[in-house]
């Protein structure tokens, strides 16, 4: 009865960290391009009362175990980097990204972060930005007077000025890639930093190589699914609340044999 009580702690903490997730899931559902995270779950060791296939005499071996298991707990946190759907804003620094691919940016230390938000905005002296100021990579410097912007589906990036009738071209917006997008680091502000897990950024064009493309006056969207984090959040707390009936019997148990004893 005691190692139930343990046992169901473990059950709840877990539960607990599942809700926390779920939270954040639905916390971040306009947030564009958010990717939703699931826990991920473990077992604990077991405790091996009789192993299986153990010699019970020496012509006769025992054909299964007697494991008593420890409990559980969320080993992970999971990204999972579906495709959000596509919002047309008819807005000419807005930036989708159609497929694999992250955009790049400056972060103040001089780093490189990855971010799926396109929402590309204009600084004091001209450069491309995301909404913290940080400045896209490669640098793209939008001349004074530029009365139009276009960004074409491979990145190419041109600017029409008043008295021109041939467009300026400014520079290419460039797509990274990895070959682990789960090992990625989310470090907030819709950014991501390379790990280990992730492997190396392989930087390529858009459209090519398996990068998507890019698309100009929209936005991705959160891929979290409202209705399937409310399913989620509807099973957490039913197996919160079984947890914690655990809990009580065993207390019941203790309670009784403490007085009948």
């Amino acid at each position: 009865m005691i190692t139930a009580l343990y046992v169901s702690k473990t059950g709840l903490s877990a539960q607990d960290r599942q809700l926390t997730t779920i939270s954040n899931n639905l916390a971040n559902t306009s947030t564009i391009g958010f990717k939703r995270d699931r826990a991920v779950f473990e077992d604990l060791l077991y405790q091996n009362q009789r192993q299986p296939g153990a010699q019970q005499t020496q012509e006769t071996e025992l054909p299964s175990g007697l494991q008593l298991g420890a409990g559980v707990r969320v080993v992970a946190t999971q990204k999972e980097f579906t495709q959000g759907s596509l919002q047309v804003t008819e807005q000419s620094l807005d930036v989708a990204i159609d497929g694999h691919g992250f955009l790049q940016v400056l972060q103040p230390d001089g780093t490189i972060a990855y971010t799926r938000n396109g929402q590309l905005q204009i600084n004091g002296e001209g450069q491309l930005v995301n909404a913290d100021g940080f400045l896209l990579e490669p640098a793209i410097i939008v001349p004074e007077g530029a009365t139009r912007i276009t960004i074409g589906t491979t990145g190419t990036v041109n600017a029409y000025t008043p008295g021109e009738v041939e467009p300026q071209q400014l520079g290419d917006i460039t797509l990274v890639d990895f070959i682990n997008h789960s090992g990625l680091q989310p470090i907030g502000g819709n950014l991501y930093v390379e790990t280990v897990a992730s492997g190396a950024p392989v930087q390529g064009t858009p459209g090519e190589n398996g990068l998507g493309v890019l698309k100009q006056g929209m936005l991705e969207n959160s891929n979290v699914d409202i209705v399937e984090e409310m399913v989620n959040m509807i099973t957490t707390q039913r197996a919160y609340e079984m947890n914690s009936k655990v809990v009580s019997s065993a207390d019941q148990m203790l309670q009784y044999i403490t007085q009948n004893l």
